[in-house]
């Protein structure tokens, strides 16, 4: 008798183990670890994983399991492996970890549906509406209200109400109608046997026994080809001369683009330099962590590419991962012409349909290439040779939600299982793998120089204090605004960069000092002048805007700050001849938009790229000459050790823009803070001199890389209730850890309150504490009642990058 050990989907920490279940007899043979699986428990069924399979069991009494959701193993077993890490490591369950690595279209997701046990006129009055005219109802229609909330789950305590599970699996196939002929004989003559009035049912016959005599046609080019309707094609599938099946094909997100192999540009002798220890390590298979520091402009991408080739003429396989907003059109352009259809492409402005075709495609090995985000780093390769992440320092590679992992370490990980090298590459790398670098953690690879020996844009600083001084209240400094007309006039191209979207920051009445907040969240309302709301950008609460002040009764309510919105607005006033294009949020987030907006500029229908951090990187387009930072201190001031540090990593990003091919480029950066060393040395391009002066800010304040850090997060309706298990937990830390490790804290969280949750946070800096993960896995474990039962929510993130 076999059994099969299951990670059941529900994530708690008493289901966080694995369950046993006997393989019946049909099964057997057949299930795998990996599989997901159908599986009684408790009263419903529910989805699970396979996780190993064994010949013994400790139970008498065994369920079986009922139903296998795949054909083969969605997770490889260096998957389960890297799941049981991962889970350990980020201090997440198992289940979490899993889902995790597998396509959002194939997490199947029981659906909770209510009945009454009696009749339904016996139910407490304010639930007998829901049953007036159904006899069922889903849980989240019903669960609308905290009141309703708390009034189905008394009647559920009371058995006056049950609750049934059906599971569905989210997963549909794209299929097509074929038609072919019955039998592959001699040519029939069609008008004999069809008569002289069927005259498009004869054409089709003929056409079809013409030119698909022994193969099966789409039913759509037939219809297209011949104008005929659906009903001719109905009529000589009834009378037999035609078959129809369903044939199953892949959604191609690019199936209108054609992409062919441009030709290779030469490498530079830097190039060369830094494709040698890359190759010997590919040659050798061994684990080797490379961190490549080139400029903008230095060719990165051409190594990545090359890299793979030779990856390729080994028979394996690469992952190669691009921050999300910068998985422009461009980048997946470079990898498809020179991989074709090898290349599988993974990314979240996909339909949760293309991504489970892309993923099937690397599953089912029908490609050697994964290109995508963060997530793609779990592509289920078994034959991995080279792992890449481009622009390593994004901080979009953290994943904010369970289970928090970085998409570096998981690349790591799986560099050092398959015994392949892992490169990391970045203009701007983060100071972490910097400081492993220079301690030989990771190796060093340098391109100091630009292709073709183009020079890096000038750049200059504009201090808007003075500009302020002397009455100019625009977004535009007048050095900045006098360079966009000489270069309008010259028909050359302009990106103006500005990290904050909407049209203005927050609204103030000026007599009584009154701002718009959002009732759920502490935080400031943002105005968007289409359709003139006040917006949270946490969690989408939305207003209408005021003409008064609603607490004086003032008209004295004026608009503070400024967004990508109303630079637009004011660039139309200005200069009413230049065309401008605005990339952010607001104006992406319809699916294709992204590639659209780029490809208009691209082809020159636009003077001005004027965007969120979304234009600052990956573009390369030849015409662009002039790159403007409008507000250089947006993320300076941030309660954030890293803001110094993005900050430099965003100007230096968005400057190298400018001047990329022949035309020179330059750069104006326009601040209220001039002086600051993050500025200061993002205008002379010196990396080094940078992270040297950072380095000794981190090392007086005790942060990375000389600390570890570990942030504790507790929110809950209450903010008492928060407050006191933070201070339980930061009690329990302070006993449990080595003196040497500091907990900062407990204290109110930057943004104190999101979605009507107080926040209340606590920090851990450290250098050595080998028992920290134990100790942290423990203590979630021992608050899992607490936060099933009174919704209190416990957040651990081992390495944050956010703060607020």
């Amino acid at each position: 008798m076999m059994y099969a050990k299951v990670i059941v989907d529900v994530a708690a920490a008493q289901t966080n183990r694995a369950f046993d279940y006997r393989i019946p007899e049909e099964f057997d043979g057949i299930v795998k670890p990996g599989m997901r699986i159908v599986v009684p428990f408790g009263p419903r069924k529910i989805q699970g994983f396979v996780w190993k399979i064994t010949d013994q069991t400790e139970l008498s009494r065994v369920k079986p399991l009922q139903e296998i959701l795949d054909p083969y193993p969605v997770l490889t077993n260096e998957l389960l492996e890297l799941g049981e890490w991962l889970a350990l490591e980020t201090v997440c369950f198992l289940i979490t970890a899993y889902q995790s690595m597998i396509p959002s279209a194939i997490r199947a997701k029981p659906k909770k549906i209510l009945r009454p046990a009696g009749d339904p006129a016996e139910l407490p009055a304010e639930l007998q509406p829901l049953f007036a005219e159904t006899k069922e109802i889903n849980w989240e229609q019903a669960a609308a209200g905290k009141e309703i909330r708390l009034a189905l789950k008394k009647a559920l305590q009371n058995e006056e109400l049950i609750i049934d599970y059906r599971l569905q699996d989210r997963t549909k196939k794209k299929t097509v109608r074929v038609l072919r002929l019955p039998s592959f004989g001699p040519t029939k003559d069609y008008k004999t046997e069809l008569g002289n009035k069927a005259k498009k049912q004869t054409e089709v016959m003929n056409w079809i026994s013409s030119y698909y005599p022994n193969t099966s046609v789409a039913a759509q080019t037939v219809m297209k080809q011949l104008g005929v309707t659906q009903g001719v094609i109905q009529s000589l599938v009834k009378k037999g001369l035609l078959l129809e099946e369903y044939r199953e094909i892949y959604r191609d997100p690019y199936e209108h683009h054609s992409f062919s192999e441009t030709e290779r540009p030469l490498l530079t002798d830097q190039q060369k330099q830094v494709l040698q220890p890359i190759h010997t390590a590919v040659e050798k298979r061994e684990y080797v962590p490379f961190l490549l520091h080139g400029v903008t402009g230095s060719g990165k991408t051409e190594v990545y590419l090359r890299a793979i080739e030779t990856v390729l003429d080994k028979g394996k396989e690469a992952i190669v991962l691009v921050p999300e907003i910068s998985l422009t059109p461009q980048m997946v352009e470079r990898f498809k012409e020179r991989f074709g259809s090898q290349v599988a492409v993974l990314h979240s402005a996909l339909s949760s349909g293309e991504k489970y075709d892309e993923w099937r495609k690397v599953h089912r090995k029908e490609v050697k290439v994964a290109v995508g985000a963060r997530s793609a780093v779990f592509a289920p390769f078994e034959n991995l040779g080279i792992v890449i992440i481009d622009e390593e320092h994004e901080g979009s590679y953290k994943q904010e939600d369970h289970p928090r992992y970085h998409a570096r370490q998981v690349a790591l990980w799986r560099g050092n299982y398959h015994g392949c090298p892992v490169i990391l590459g970045s203009a701007t790398p983060s100071l972490e793998s910097y400081a492993r670098a220079s301690r030989n953690v990771y190796q060093l690879l340098e391109l100091p120089g630009r292709v073709n020996n183009t020079a890096m844009p000038d750049v200059e600083i504009t201090d808007m204090r003075e500009e302020l001084k002397q009455g100019n209240r625009s977004a535009f400094s007048r050095l900045l605004l006098e360079k966009i007309r000489d270069r309008l006039n010259k028909g050359e191209q302009i990106v103006l960069f500005l990290n904050r979207r909407g049209y203005s920051t927050f609204v103030m009445c000026r007599n009584c000092g009154y701002t718009s907040a959002c009732p759920h969240c502490e935080i400031t309302l943002t105005y968007h002048h289409t359709g003139r709301l006040l917006k949270c950008h946490y969690c989408g609460y939305h207003e209408p805007m005021v003409n008064k002040c609603p607490e004086c009764d003032s008209d004295h309510i004026r608009f503070f700050g400024t967004g990508t919105q109303k630079v637009q607005e004011e660039i139309t006033q200005l200069l009413p001849e230049a065309r401008v294009i605005r990339m952010d949020v607001d104006t992406t987030s319809r699916k294709g938009s992204h590639e659209k907006l780029l490809q208009s500029f691209r082809n020159e229908e636009a003077d001005i790229l004027l965007g969120t951090q979304m234009i600052a990187k990956g573009l390369d387009f030849p015409k662009i000459t002039l790159v403007g930072v409008l507000a250089a201190d947006t993320m300076l001031h941030l309660p954030d050790f890293r803001a110094p540090e993005r900050t430099f990593q965003l100007l230096t990003q968005v400057s190298g823009r400018a001047g990329r091919d022949k035309l020179r480029g330059e750069v104006v950066v326009q601040t209220y803070t001039p002086e600051h060393y993050s500025i200061q040395y993002a205008r002379t391009h010196d990396f080094q001199a940078f992270a040297q002066a950072e380095m000794g800010q981190r090392k007086r304040g005790g942060y990375p890389p000389y600390y570890y850090i570990t942030l504790l997060t507790v929110s809950h309706e209450n903010a008492a209730k928060a407050m006191k298990t933070v201070d339980q937990m930061a009690a329990h830390l302070k006993t449990a850890l080595s003196p040497e490790s500091k907990i900062l804290g407990p204290t109110v969280s930057p943004i104190a309150r999101i979605k009507d949750r107080y926040r209340y946070q606590c920090m851990i800096k450290y250098k050595n504490e080998p028992d920290l993960i134990r100790i942290l896995n423990d203590m979630h474990s021992n608050y899992q009642k607490e936060m099933a039962k009174e919704d209190l929510t416990i957040s651990i993130d081992m390495e944050p990058q956010m703060f607020m």
